[in-house]
C-alpha cells in the first residue's frame, strides 16, 4: 500500500533485516496472512507498514509496501496481509512459495501520517484489504481496554471476501456487503452510504480510509456529508501493483 504525502516517515533511516517467517494462514482465497519474527524489534505504531523486498539469483530485486495488521506488542514479531494479486511479483510469490522457516528482507516500520497514536477517538473505514492497517488499530485499541475510542465499518463484497472475519465482529465494527449480503446482514448488499457512517460520527474524531482510489474517494465525500471535516480525514491509497 501507498502512503499519502507524510507516509514515508524514517525510510531512508531504516536497514533492511531478515524476517523469519513463523507461520502462513488464509485470511481469504485471495489474501493469505504471514507471521514474521525480526530479528532488530521495532516499535511501530497501528498504521505503518513494512516493505518487502525479494532478490533473484541475478540480482534483480522486486519491492512492495504491506500495512502491518498486528497490534503493537513485545514480542518483536508483526504480521503482514497481503492479497494475492494477477501477474504480482511479489504477491504471486508470498502466496505460492513461502512458507514457515523461510526468511523474507523487511524494512519497517514506515509511516507517521497514517498512524494512530491510540489516544485519541478514531472512525476508520476500509475497502476491501484496506481494512489491513485498520484491523491494526481495532487489536490495539481491544488489547489496551480503549475499544471505545474505535469505530470501524469496512466494506466488502461477500462474506468469503471479508478479512478477519473470525476476529472482526464486535459492537465497534460494522460490515458493508456491497454484492452478496449474509440472510443475516442488517442491510441488502449496496456501496457504502451516508447511512452506514452518519451514525459512527460522535464528533472530534480522526477519520482513517484505506482502500482502492474509487473507494477512498466516495469514502471520503460520504464522511464529509455525514460532518466530519476535511482536515480531520487521513486516506490511504493502493494501487494495482503487487
Amino acid at each position: 500500500m501507498t502512503a499519502t504525502p507524510g507516509g514515508t516517515t524514517h525510510r531512508r533511516t531504516l536497514r533492511w533485516q531478515s524476517a523469519r517467517v513463523l507461520a502462513v494462514h488464509d485470511e481469504t482465497p485471495h489474501a493469505r496472512t504471514f507471521r514474521l519474527a525480526l530479528p532488530e524489534p521495532r516499535p511501530h505504531l497501528p498504521g505503518q507498514h513494512y516493505v518487502v523486498r525479494l532478490t533473484a539469483e541475478d540480482g534483480y530485486t522486486a519491492s512492495r509496501d504491506y500495512s502491518i495488521a498486528s497490534a503493537p506488542d513485545e514480542t518483536g514479531e508483526i504480521e503482514l496481509t497481503v492479497e494475492r494479486l494477477d501477474d504480482g511479483e511479489v504477491s504471486e510469490f508470498l502466496h505460492g512459495v513461502v512458507e514457515p522457516g523461510d526468511e523474507l528482507e523487511v524494512r519497517g516500520p514506515i509511516g507517521g501520517f497514517f498512524a494512530w497514536d491510540g489516544a485519541g477517538p478514531a472512525l476508520l473505514v476500509g475497502g476491501g484489504s484496506g481494512v489491513v492497517p485498520l484491523m491494526a488499530m481495532l487489536r490495539h485499541a481491544r488489547r489496551t481496554g480503549r475499544a471505545d475510542l474505535v469505530r470501524l465499518v469496512v466494506s466488502a463484497r461477500s462474506p468469503a471476501d471479508l478479512y478477519y472475519a473470525g476476529e472482526l465482529p464486535g459492537p465497534e465494527a460494522t460490515v458493508v456487503y456491497t454484492r452478496q449480503a449474509p440472510p443475516d446482514a442488517g442491510r441488502a448488499a449496496g456501496r457504502l452510504a451516508l447511512a452506514d457512517v452518519a451514525p459512527l460520527v460522535r464528533g472530534g474524531e480522526t477519520a482513517y480510509v484505506c482502500g482502492s482510489t474509487g473507494f477512498a474517494d466516495a469514502a471520503t465525500t460520504v464522511l464529509i456529508e455525514a460532518g466530519v471535516p476535511a482536515g480531520s480525514i487521513r486516506v490511504e491509497r493502493f494501487g494495482p501493483s503487487g
